[in-house]
């Protein structure tokens, strides 16, 4: 049987990893393991400066590992000391959209499927643009629409594996669903927000800053504007390979478009059973 490893950067109580879980459960041997508190926006870091931790749960029904760690801290915990084999990594769902470079090099949901790849591992993520869970729960339209999705897609690889060169998919859901919605192929746009900092002073007169971004026009035909403009899916084949010298991966694209056609024939299955 198929050994999944579900996580999710906002902690063990989003809603997002709940509904992962139960959209994946009965496709394998699945495991959920979970920062306990959330450790968004965390990359690929991991704990080298004091110990880690875990325990486990019973959270709604299903068993958690609940560890004091990031993200990344969860891969290892998974494959090296509480499961004895990681299948597929399927990290998700994340409350808000990891659309661009710029906020997928800082993510901890792309980070822990970044971690998986590094140790050969075949990892999905999974986004959604939302800014607060409300928007998430009870959308009866958005949980079709990922239930498809996710399952559809963590079946694809495991039935046939990743697509040769890709080490993550990168899937980014907008938060409303239209009608003809569809999952489109596109490379990540380089920037999504540009960066301010506000400074304030707090009330003994010392000063403090938050780190802000304001929403900037997306470029056609990559992840933010399929996400943003158009109301679309963007399924974003990512590579760990940062070389800029030295032979690139050969990408399976007739695998990737076979991904591609089997989602939107199942999304078109579910318009028309409407």
């Amino acid at each position: 049987m198929v050994k999944i490893l579900v996580t999710n950067d906002d902690g063990i109580y989003s809603s997002g990893l709940r509904m992962l879980y139960d959209y994946v459960k009965d496709l394998g041997d699945v495991y959920v393991v979970a920062p306990e508190t959330p450790k968004s926006a965390s990359g690929l870091g991991i704990t080298l400066h004091k110990p880690l931790r875990f325990y486990t749960m019973d959270l709604c029904g299903f068993r958690v590992y609940a560890t004091s760690g990031t993200p990344s801290d969860t891969i290892y915990l998974a494959a090296l000391e509480i499961m004895d084999r990681v299948d597929l990594v399927l990290s998700g769902i994340n409350i808000g959209d990891n659309t661009s470079l710029q906020v997928i090099l800082s993510s901890g949901t792309l980070g822990a499927a970044f971690q998986a790849a590094l140790l050969g591992v075949p990892a999905i993520a999974y986004s959604v643009d939302a800014s607060r869970e409300d928007e998430m729960v009870g959308n009866e339209d958005l949980d079709e629409v990922l239930r498809v999705v996710v399952r559809e897609s963590a079946r694809f690889v495991i039935e046939r594996g990743m697509p040769g060169g890709v080490d993550v998919l990168s899937f980014n859901f907008p938060g409303k669903v239209k009608q003809d919605i569809e999952v489109k192929l596109v490379r990540a746009s380089k920037l999504k927000f540009a960066e301010q900092v506000d400074a304030r002073v707090d009330p003994r007169g010392g000063k403090y800053y938050w780190l802000f971004g304001s929403l900037i026009e997306p470029e056609e035909g990559t992840d933010t504007y399929v996400v943003h403009k158009e109301g679309n899916i963007a399924l974003t084949p990512l590579t760990l390979d940062m070389n800029a010298i030295g032979p690139k991966p050969r990408i399976d694209e007739n695998g990737i478009n076979e991904l591609i056609s089997r989602l939107n024939t199942s999304l078109s299955l579910r318009k028309t059973l409407k």
